[in-house]
């Protein structure tokens, strides 16, 4: 069939799969409450207005790669506005679709309220410095990589919440405190539905239009970024997170990329045309190339553990590029 990639045609065909994966999603999510994850007995007045305490890096009970990766998580899930209107503009109203974006939103804008309130509640971050961060973030706002339609987007954020689940869930095993453990795997369970919601549509594009299926995934993940890359000092606290195992190149090949291609069979399908099997061997050298990356990611970072352990200084070329 020749459609037109993320086009209305296409858009509409894909309305029926987006109606059974909402149905799916909404018996398999589970009702959950911020408040229930915070631990409030923790909180105290902050100086200003109401005279508390001002805030010191030795109240926090986070490790410093836990500090980092909660606040990069924190200030992600802030700009959903922007992520919002990127979906929402392509979309009907009163469609399934519709009803799917409000839906994820609002699960979303949960994410944020939840890891807030404990990180001024525990006293984990400053508070001045945070929202200093999220102001200048959601102001800058986010525009998607991607502009070429319903197929990009979709191939994007299907990478994007496996992506976000892995930085949440290894958020909280590295943070040093269990209650955020706790908070973050409940956020985390809820990113991986998220996934699978966009990986089923994906799934299907691949039956209806599989060659512009195959360009989309292969342009997403050559070109593909968190979408807090514009966030303050993104770099070096990318790096920090990367050394620290919470999101590096050998994260994202092994555990992000790798178990979406192998569940969509790209590398086994058959009936692509010439378009779709040229982009399939431009995604197979991409990959060939990461993975080589990965592996010398792999080896700095085994070189920076053992200088520390010998009692030396790493630097950051030791564990060289996060992603």
């Amino acid at each position: 069939m020749n459609h037109v990639p993320g086009g209305p045609e296409l858009l509409r065909e894909l309305e029926p799969v987006a109606a059974a994966e909402l149905d799916r999603h909404l018996s398999l999510a589970k009702e959950w409450f911020p408040h229930e994850y915070v631990p409030w007995s923790r909180g105290r007045d902050f100086d200003g207005v109401l005279g508390g305490e001002a805030w010191c890096p030795e109240e926090s009970s986070l490790t410093e790669v836990g500090r980092i990766a909660l606040t990069l998580n924190l200030l992600t899930e802030d700009n959903l506005p922007s992520y919002h209107h990127e979906i929402a503009r392509m979309v009907d109203r009163d469609s399934a679709w519709d009803a799917w974006v409000h839906r994820w939103t609002a699960e979303e804008g949960r994410h944020s309220i939840a890891i807030r309130d404990y990180l001024l509640t525990a006293r984990a971050v400053d508070p001045v410095a945070l929202e200093r961060c999220r102001m200048a973030h959601m102001t800058a706002g986010y525009r998607n990589d991607h502009q070429d339609g319903l197929l990009h987007s979709v191939a994007y954020v299907t990478f994007q919440e496996m992506a976000t689940r892995l930085a949440h869930r290894n958020s909280g095993k590295l943070c040093g405190d269990p209650i955020a453990e706790r908070l973050v795997v409940r956020v985390a369970i809820d990113e991986n539905l998220h996934m699978i919601f966009y990986r089923n549509l994906l799934k299907a594009a691949f039956e209806l239009a599989p060659d512009a299926a195959m360009r989309a995934v292969t342009d997403v993940v050559t070109g593909f970024r968190m979408p807090g890359h514009g966030i303050s000092g993104f770099q070096r606290k990318a790096l920090k997170i990367a050394v620290g195992g919470v999101y590096n190149l050998r994260i994202h090949h092994d555990d992000v990329l790798q178990p979406v291609l192998r569940h969509l069979r790209i590398m086994e399908r058959t009936g692509l045309g010439p378009d779709g099997e040229k982009a399939r061997e431009e995604l197979a050298a991409f990959l060939a190339v990461l993975e080589a990356k990965a592996a010398r990611f792999d080896e700095r970072l085994a070189a920076r553990t053992a200088r520390t352990a010998a009692g030396g200084t790493p630097s950051e070329e030791d564990s060289g590029p996060a992603a």
